[in-house]
């Protein structure tokens, strides 16, 4: 008797490795793949500008890294006794706006830089739903709780998006030919949009994304189920936090292993086993730190590491 619905997950055209390097944008979805990815060593680079939920929003900031469109001091917003871009999260607001340009344009050659040599980028999208301010018809990335009343609220076609994100990928291809592009859907609903709402949101980023890969179907843009594993083989209030808005992590975990089956290049696996088992020697909390049964334990873990590094000397277990 089957009692959950299962998807299939093809594997990817250029699975992830562990000599990849990935850049992963977007929603905090991106963040938990990161997380796992960096627990297993992989080289991944995530969110330099903070968790950008909008279509529009990381198209305009990888756009401004590729042209190296630098921030100005005219762009910045002061507000609550910080600056603030509205083009980014408002993790990288400060008191001091030099400061703020000073970091922002930074980060804008770094992601040209990683852009230019990674072979993965990963894009996770979070919403549909935009803001748009009312004195400048500027989209934001991020209204940093300035009044609801200066910004418009509107929903992105299927059909804008797509042209967005075309035009991106195009420019990403022409400095990297090669790189692998993993397109998804955050499993997040944004409920505070409302219930239709969010689904409405959903459909425009699936509906957009799909039309994306068939026309860049000779790059082999590849889609991963991240929303639909969560709204079908996870059906359930218990794989949601507390909010039941945000996954567990068991939900996480889950939805990790579903990534690893079809996203990770399966030679990759072994290693994977090899560095999970050190993170977990490294994790561990001896009962008596000078027992010789520890320092035979810290021997045996120090010769896994060195023998791991041999493979793969970027690795780092500081």
């Amino acid at each position: 008797m089957d009692l959950q619905t299962q998807l299939t997950i093809d594997q990817a055209p250029t699975p992830i490795s562990y000599q990849s390097k990935v850049v992963l944008l977007g929603s905090c979805f991106a963040t938990h793949i990161a997380a796992k990815l960096a627990y297993c060593k992989f080289r991944s680079t995530v969110n330099p500008f903070g968790i950008i939920y909008h279509p529009l929003a990381i198209s305009n900031l990888i756009s401004r890294a590729l042209d190296q469109r630098e921030f100005k001091r005219e762009e910045l917003v002061y507000h609550q006794e910080l600056w603030h871009s509205f083009d980014v999260h408002s993790n990288m607001s400060k008191s001091n706006p030099d400061d703020l340009l000073s970091a922002l344009n930074d980060e804008l050659k770094n992601l040209k830089e990683v852009l230019g040599t990674a072979t993965h980028l990963v894009i996770t999208l979070g919403t549909a739903w935009g803001y748009t301010k009312k004195d400048t018809g500027m989209r934001v990335a991020n209204c940093h709780k300035v009044p609801r009343k200066e910004f418009d609220k509107t929903l992105s076609s299927p059909e804008d998006i797509r042209k967005d994100l075309s035009a991106t990928l195009t420019a990403i291809y022409e400095i990297n030919p090669e790189i692998g592009v993993i397109l998804t859907v955050s499993p997040v609903r944004h409920l505070k949009d409302g219930f239709v709402e969010n689904q409405r949101s959903k459909a425009h980023l699936i509906c957009a994304l799909h039309e994306l890969i068939e026309q860049f179907s000779d790059q082999g843009v590849y889609y991963f189920p991240s929303y639909e594993l969560m709204m079908d083989e996870l059906r359930d209030y218990r794989f949601y936090n507390a909010d039941m808005v945000h996954p567990n992590s068991l939900a996480v975990d889950y939805i990790w292993e579903k990534f690893t089956s079809g996203c990770i290049d399966q030679k990759a696996l072994p290693s994977m086993g090899s560095v999970k088992e050190i993170q977990r020697g490294l994790d561990h909390r001896p009962f008596n730190p000078d027992s010789e049964a520890h320092k035979d334990f810290k021997a045996a873990l120090k010769a896994k590491i060195e023998a791991i590094k041999e493979q793969y000397p970027f690795m780092d277990f500081e």
